[in-house]
C-alpha cells in the first residue's frame, strides 16, 4: 500500500501494524521493574550484581533511548538509566529526588503522548533490561518484570508451564505499562483482562521525607497496602510510582502446581484475513457492514457465551487505502463459529474477499501479521472509545464521511476490536477499570512519517472523533451506545475544552467514578508527586 505522505507500507505491515494497536499497545510510561522471584518481597541485591548502565548525550546509544514507539516524540534528559534490578530502581529515584531532578519510566516504550520522552523530564528510568518471567512457589504465582516483552512473557509461560495471560498482541509492548493499563487482546473475551488474573505488585514508592523503598502490594484482603494493588489494575503508568514486579494468578486458582494458576490457551487456533475493496462499497452497504459487526458483539459478548472464543478485528481504513480489511482467531475447537459469523458480517454487503483462513498451533499465532507489529519509525496519533452497543446511524453516516473526505492516507483508520464476554463478568469497582458492560473497542487513529505534516493528520483524526462523538460535546461520553476512552490508549486532548465540550472531565472519561479512590492512593504511596506527566493522577 502506497499512501501520499511521502513513507510506503507495506500491505502485510500496515494490517498487522493496525491490528497490534488495537489490541496490544500500551503506556510505556508504566511505573514498572522487577527483581527475581525465588525472594518473595526482597529488594536487596546481591552485591556481585552488575551495576545500572548510565547514558547521556554524549553517549552514540543516547538517541536510541531517549524515544519510544511513536516517532512524535523525542525526550532531552540529562541521563538515561538502565536498570536490571530493584535495588538499582531505587537507588536511581532517590538519586533522582536527591538532585530535585523529573523522573519518568520506560519499560516497552509503547506510550501514545509525549509522557516519558518530555523535555523537563532530566531522568529516564529505562526497564527494559528487567525482562524476567518465571514462577514464584513463595506466591503460588508467575512473577513478570516490567521490560519483559509480551511474545517474550507469552512465549516463557506457555512453552515452560502450558498458560498464559490475556494480554496483547503487539509482541514489542513491554510488559510495565500494558498490565498496569489493564491489558487486554485476542484471549480478553474468554478470559478477561491481563489484571483480572493481577495477584501483586512490587512498586518504588517515594515517601513525604523523599525516601524511596519498595513496597510489595497484593489483592489479599488483609493486605494493608491493598489499595496500592488496586491502583495498578488499571490505574495507567507514571502515577505512583515504578513497579519492579508483577505477580500473576488467576483468583479462583488452586493449589501449587503452576499450571492450573493462570488460563490454558487453546492448543490450535483457526486465522482468517478478509477484506472488500472500497470500489464495491456504497454509504449503504459501507453502513450495513458496520452494523453487523456490531450487532453480531451486541449478541455475543455475554460472559460464558460460546462465542466469546472467537475475536476480531473490523479495521476501516481510509478509502485511499483501497480496502476494509477483517481479521479473525478463533479457538480450533470452536472452528464452526467462524463460517457463520463471515456470512452475517458480510449479509447484505457483498463482496467479502477471503485472503486467508489457516489452523496454527497458538504460540506461533501470537507473532501471527494480522495481529502483530508497529513500525517504530513512524508518528501517529491515536483516540480512543468504549461501545456498549454498535454505532448509531448518525455516528456510522459520520464515519464514512470522513472515510471518504478528500484526505489521502491510506494508513489512517477506524479500527474496532472485539471486546466484552469474561471482560464483562467483573464487578466496575473490582479493578481501577470500570468499563464492564460493553462490547467493542474503538481506535481513531493515523500514522504518517513527515514532520512537516504533523498538523495536516493530527486535525484530521480529530475532526473524525469529534464529528463521531458531536452529540456528546466531542467525546465518547457515557450513555447507552458509549463508555468512555481507554487509559493505555493516552490522548491529551481529552482534557482540552475546545476538543471536548461535553462537561465530563478527561479522568472521568478513563476511570469514572473511580478517580477520588485513585486519587486517595495517589495521596498515600506518593504525596510529593514526584511521579507525574499530562494526564496523571491529581493530587486531592
Amino acid at each position: 500500500m502506497t499512501s501520499n505522505w511521502g513513507g510506503r507500507l507495506s500491505r502485510r505491515g500496515l494490517i498487522g501494524g493496525m491490528a497490534a494497536v488495537g489490541a496490544a499497545a500500551a503506556v510505556p510510561s508504566a511505573p514498572v521493574t522487577a527483581a527475581p522471584a525465588a525472594s518473595p518481597g526482597a529488594t536487596a541485591a546481591a552485591s556481585t550484581e552488575p551495576t545500572a548502565v548510565v547514558v547521556g548525550p554524549d553517549d552514540h546509544r543516547y538517541g536510541d533511548l531517549v524515544r519510544g514507539t511513536n516517532a512524535r516524540w523525542v525526550g532531552q534528559p540529562e541521563r538515561v538509566v538502565l536498570a536490571r534490578t530493584t535495588a538499582q530502581v531505587v537507588a536511581a529515584v532517590q538519586a533522582a529526588v536527591d538532585a530535585g531532578k523529573r523522573i519518568s519510566v520506560r519499560s516497552g516504550g509503547h506510550c501514545y503522548e509525549g509522557f516519558v520522552s518530555n523535555p523537563e523530564v532530566k531522568v529516564i528510568v529505562d526497564l527494559s533490561e528487567m525482562n524476567r518471567v518465571d514462577y514464584d512457589p513463595g506466591r503460588r504465582a508467575f512473577v513478570i518484570e516490567p521490560g519483559a516483552m509480551l511474545s517474550e512473557v507469552y512465549e516463557r509461560l506457555y512453552k515452560f508451564w502450558g498458560v498464559t495471560i490475556p494480554g496483547g498482541s503487539c509482541p514489542s509492548v513491554g510488559a510495565g505499562g500494558h498490565i498496569v493499563g489493564g491489558g487486554y487482546g485476542a484471549l480478553s473475551r474468554l478470559f478477561g483482562l491481563t489484571v483480572d488474573h493481577l495477584y501483586g505488585v512490587e512498586v518504588v514508592t517515594v515517601d513525604r521525607a523523599g525516601t524511596a523503598r519498595a513496597v510489595v502490594a497484593t489483592r489479599e484482603p488483609g493486605d494493608p497496602n491493598r489499595e496500592l494493588w488496586w491502583a495498578h489494575t488499571g490505574g495507567g503508568g507514571g502515577n505512583f510510582g515504578i513497579v519492579t514486579r508483577y505477580w500473576l494468578r488467576s483468583p479462583n486458582a488452586t493449589g501449587s502446581d503452576p499450571a492450573g494458576l493462570l488460563p490454558r490457551p487453546p492448543a490450535e487456533v483457526v486465522l482468517v484475513n478478509a477484506s472488500w475493496s472500497w470500489s464495491s462499497l456504497t454509504e449503504e452497504t459501507f453502513a450495513r457492514l458496520v452494523t453487523n459487526f456490531g450487532r453480531w458483539h451486541e449478541r455475543n459478548s455475554a460472559p460464558g457465551s460460546p462465542a466469546t472464543r472467537l475475536f476480531s478485528q473490523l479495521k476501516l481504513f481510509h478509502r485511499s487505502g483501497g480496502n476494509v480489511v477483517l481479521v479473525a482467531q478463533v479457538d480450533a475447537g470452536a472452528a464452526s463459529l467462524l463460517s457463520p459469523f463471515l456470512a452475517e458480517i458480510d449479509a447484505g454487503v457483498g463482496g467479502m474477499t477471503v485472503t486467508e483462513r489457516r489452523q496454527v498451533n497458538w504460540l506461533h499465532a501470537t507473532g501471527w501479521p494480522g495481529f502483530a507489529g508497529i513500525d517504530p519509525t513512524l508518528r501517529f496519533k491515536d483516540k480512543s472509545a468504549y461501545l456498549r452497543r454498535s454505532f448509531t446511524p448518525t455516528q456510522v453516516a459520520a464515519i464514512h464521511r470522513h472515510l471518504t473526505d478528500g484526505y489521502r492516507n491510506g494508513a489512517a483508520l477506524l479500527l474496532l476490536a472485539g471486546y466484552g464476554g469474561q471482560v464483562n463478568a467483573v464487578a466496575s469497582d473490582a479493578t481501577a477499570v470500570p468499563q464492564r458492560d460493553s462490547i467493542l473497542k474503538a481506535q481513531y487513529l493515523n500514522f504518517w512519517s513527515d514532520p512537516a505534516e504533523d498538523e495536516q493528520h493530527l486535525s484530521w483524526v480529530r475532526d473524525f472523533y469529534r464529528d463521531v462523538y458531536a452529540e456528546t460535546g466531542g467525546v465518547p461520553a457515557p450513555n447507552q451506545v458509549n463508555d468512555g476512552c481507554f487509559v493505555n490508549y493516552a490522548d491529551v486532548d481529552l482534557g482540552d475544552r475546545t476538543l471536548n465540550r461535553s462537561g465530563t472531565p478527561w479522568h472521568a472519561l478513563y476511570y469514572k467514578g473511580g478517580y477520588p479512590r485513585l486519587q486517595r492512593a495517589k495521596a498515600r504511596w506518593d504525596p510529593t508527586n514526584v511521579f507525574r506527566h499530562a494526564q496523571s493522577i491529581q493530587l486531592p
